[in-house]
């Protein structure tokens, strides 16, 4: 028996809760039941995540403790409970701002959960078949007490065979999302790793992607689908981060073939961090 508690989250489908759930924490969705009246494909999207999430274990990804699915009134995901996001982690809580509400966290901790979001991702995509996460972004990587990654939000997940592309356009967040999605053209995982590249750069910058810009999301989408826009690289007076830069730019490089595969970015990243991080 689940026991909610307080709300702890709302979004355009579910409201979520803390719950208690045999003496542990766990975090409760509570999908709207206007979201399945509405919505024809609605049980069958909410079964797909729970299956989804249900194959995944990793320790940097969200593991599913439970589900219910009783529409239109019940559709419960409950997994372990998590404290905060990266997002809220390296900007603070609120919305997209140009000012820091805290502090940035030091370099060495960017990188490790820079690491862990890789290597979660990694495990994603060397699947059979792989598994595409197809909107990879901080608010949807959330952090345990320890400050461990948890990928999470399988909802528009999907598994790609190999050599398969897939081709539903827009999926996804604007500022996050591969210019190939939001052109509508087949892709493949390599969107993710395009997403990757955003979340880096952000995680090095410590800003908002396009924060040094006016535009809204759909402008954000047209110039990026034009191939005219990415998010500012970090300065970098003195070539420490010449390897990290290289690693972003070819991590979003409009020709998806150029694009590393995220063991690749781990391995590279690893490097960087052997240089990084100062003996004892």
């Amino acid at each position: 028996m689940v026991e909610l508690c307080e709300q702890i989250g709302e979004g355009s489908t579910a409201n979520v809760y803390r719950g208690s759930w045999k003496g542990h924490n766990v975090a409760v969705k509570c999908i709207y039941p206007d979201f399945f009246r509405s919505n024809e494909g609605g049980v069958s999207f909410f079964a797909q995540e729970i299956e989804t999430l249900s194959r995944q274990h990793h320790p940097f990804v969200l593991k599913l403790v439970g589900a219910c699915l009783d529409p239109p009134e019940h559709g419960w995901v409950i997994t372990e409970f998590m404290s905060t996001t990266l997002k809220e982690w390296l900007h603070g809580k609120g919305n997209r701002q140009k000012d820091r509400s805290v502090r940035l966290p030091p370099f060495e901790d960017r990188l490790v959960k820079a690491i862990e979001v890789a290597q979660a991702m990694q495990y994603l995509h060397e699947q059979n078949p792989k598994l595409v996460h197809r909107d990879l972004k901080p608010s949807n990587v959330f952090m345990d007490a320890d400050m461990h990654v948890r990928v999470a939000d399988f909802g528009h997940a999907r598994f790609l065979k190999e050599k398969e592309q897939a081709l539903t356009g827009e999926t996804g967040t604007y500022v996050y999302m591969a210019p190939e999605v939001i052109r509508c053209e087949p892709y493949n995982e390599k969107c993710d790793v395009y997403s990757y590249a955003v979340i880096l750069n952000e995680l090095i910058t410590g800003e908002y992607p396009y924060v040094e810009t006016d535009y809204g999301p759909t402008e954000i989408a047209l110039q990026v689908g034009g191939d005219k826009l990415r998010p500012k690289l970090p300065e970098d007076e003195d070539g420490q981060l010449e390897e990290l830069i290289d690693l972003i730019k070819r991590s979003w490089d409009e020709d998806m073939s150029i694009r590393p595969s995220f063991a690749t970015i781990t391995c590279t990243l690893a490097e960087i961090q052997k240089k990084v991080i100062t003996p004892v």
